[in-house]
């Protein structure tokens, strides 16, 4: 049940949901009255059901997105403070990046990502550094598999993926230049625990060259160094 929402999909009727998870109308309903007892969904008064606060509440548990978050507050932060500009936290989850925290001012440049959300890692600037961190077999797999292009500028070739995926292990920071969206550029740095790659960080800001953020790269490796020191002590 739980599945049937998406992004796309935040609010749907008992007749959707049955539909969408393939199960008997009657089977649905009585699954979604144990849901909705439980707290796991909540009904508008349109008739419409929403996720309820009780998973929020059991998500905020998960230890991997709890003591990153924690971890990270304060450097994202200082990050935003300092920019004004989009400050983002991410994790992996196999193929896909999940963002863990975001801040934004009313003046930064619109982005389609958001708390809880997912998106395919090669895009992104996390995802970039994500994705470059991963085990090889991953990386085959995303590297075998169509590229989606988002932009004129969305690298869909798998020879300079796989280039660009090299140059961040070397140089330490990946570079998203209007992957995701025309006017946005990012810059992101990996955050390590135990010598491990866990998350991302990254900068968002609005802009038409890698120029635009190469002035918060050592800005944004520092946080991510910080960052990785607190999770390894």
């Amino acid at each position: 049940m739980l599945d049937a929402f998406t992004r796309e999909r935040r609010a749907l009727t008992l007749s959707e949901i049955a539909r969408v998870t393939d199960v008997p109308l009657s089977t649905a309903h009585r699954l979604i009255a144990e849901l909705c007892a439980w707290g796991g969904l909540e009904r508008d008064t349109d008739g419409r059901y929403r996720v309820g606060l009780r998973l929020w509440e059991l998500g905020a548990l998960a230890p991997r997105g709890l003591g990153l978050r924690e971890a990270a507050l304060p450097f994202m932060e200082d990050l935003y403070e300092v920019t004004h500009e989009n400050v983002q936290l991410a994790v992996r989850d196999g193929a896909e990046v999940v963002f863990v925290e975001r801040f934004a001012s009313r003046g930064a440049v619109a982005v389609l990502t958001e708390v809880g959300g997912r998106f395919a890692l090669p895009p992104t600037g996390v995802g970039l550094v994500l994705l470059a961190h991963a085990p090889a077999d991953l990386q085959e797999q995303v590297l075998a598999s169509p590229l989606r292009r988002y932009t004129p500028h969305t690298i869909t070739d798998p020879v300079l993926l796989r280039r660009v995926l090299a140059e961040v292990r070397r140089s330490g920071v990946a570079v998203s230049d209007r992957q995701v969206t025309e006017d946005a550029v990012s810059v992101a740095a990996p955050i390590s625990a135990r010598g491990t790659v866990v998350a991302a960080l990254s900068i968002v800001v609005r802009g038409d060259s890698p120029a635009a953020v190469r002035p918060m790269a050592p800005g944004v490796q520092a946080a991510a160094r910080a960052i990785s020191r607190t999770l390894s002590g």
